[in-house]
């Protein structure tokens, strides 16, 4: 009966939520303000609910944020990969509000391991202080357009990215929309189709300016009559630093005030 019963129960329902939080144990103050409801459900559905599974994955995750420090990178630390716009948040939203990552391989700049990871998790961070109170996902599009292979990260990078999105920022992905893309990669992506996870693979859209009925493939995450998905010329670095300045304060507050709140409800005041 207990088997039958535990079936039943969604993955990441509350009861769930609640036997990860037991299993997780005590946690810094910094750790259980991080480990809210919505996010203990995300690391379940990455797991498909398995309660051991969830704790270990969140637990690294946790161990690397303290270690990396991902909320203590700046401006001035990846200004330089920032440059040339081949990784920016976009200025649109989709349908639901959800922040949209645009990565443009073809503007890339550097050949620096660690400056690339760190432009990579500081466009996560930055993305993430946007998303609506009822959404925890982001939007990604990757323009193809110009791509040369050339233009491609070092391996090393590529391994690192992915590692650090699908261990710390799990069920994160709304949709992936593939701009542009040479029609090889679409035909690479179905033989690695037994390999992709299957809900991650429903996500990844191919989208072909040339071929405006290839739009309606994304008709139900952007409003069509206002999408642009001409980037050439839209990045102003010196704009776009304004911005993330103006961000960091505005985070920085608003981590400030979360934490003040959460050790004034911990401390039963």
């Amino acid at each position: 009966m207990g088997d039958e019963r535990s079936k039943r129960i969604p993955i990441d329902s509350m009861e769930k939520c609640r036997e990860l939080r037991n299993a997780l144990g005590d946690l810094s103050p910094s750790e259980a303000l991080y480990c809210s409801d919505a996010c203990l459900k995300r690391y379940l559905r990455a797991r498909n609910g398995n309660i051991s599974q969830a704790k270990a994955m969140l637990r690294e995750t946790l161990q690397w944020r303290s270690s990396y420090k991902p909320g203590s990178i700046r401006w001035e630390d990846v200004a330089e990969e920032f440059k040339t716009g081949k990784m920016f948040r976009a200025c649109f939203t989709d349908k639901l509000g959800r922040p949209v990552i645009v990565m443009i391989p073809r503007n890339q700049n550097t050949r620096t391991h660690e400056g690339q990871v760190k432009q990579l998790v500081y466009s996560m961070e930055n993305a993430l202080s946007y998303l609506p109170p009822d959404q925890d996902q982001l939007a990604w599009i990757i323009d193809f357009e110009g791509f040369s292979y050339f233009n491609n990260p070092p391996l090393k990078t590529t391994k690192e990215v992915a590692h650090i999105l699908q261990s710390h920022y799990p069920e994160r992905l709304a949709v992936g929309i593939v701009l542009n893309a040479p029609k090889i990669f679409e035909y690479t992506l179905k033989l690695w189709k037994p390999f992709i996870d299957l809900t991650t693979y429903k996500k990844i859209r191919f989208v072909y300016t040339r071929d405006p009925s290839s739009l309606k493939a994304v008709e139900d995450v952007f409003d069509l009559k206002t999408l642009d998905l001409n980037f050439k010329g839209k990045y102003d670095h010196a704009e776009y630093a304004r911005l993330m300045k103006a961000d960091e304060m505005r985070i920085k507050s608003f981590c400030e005030n979360a934490s003040s709140n959460f050790e004034y409800r911990m401390n039963g005041q």
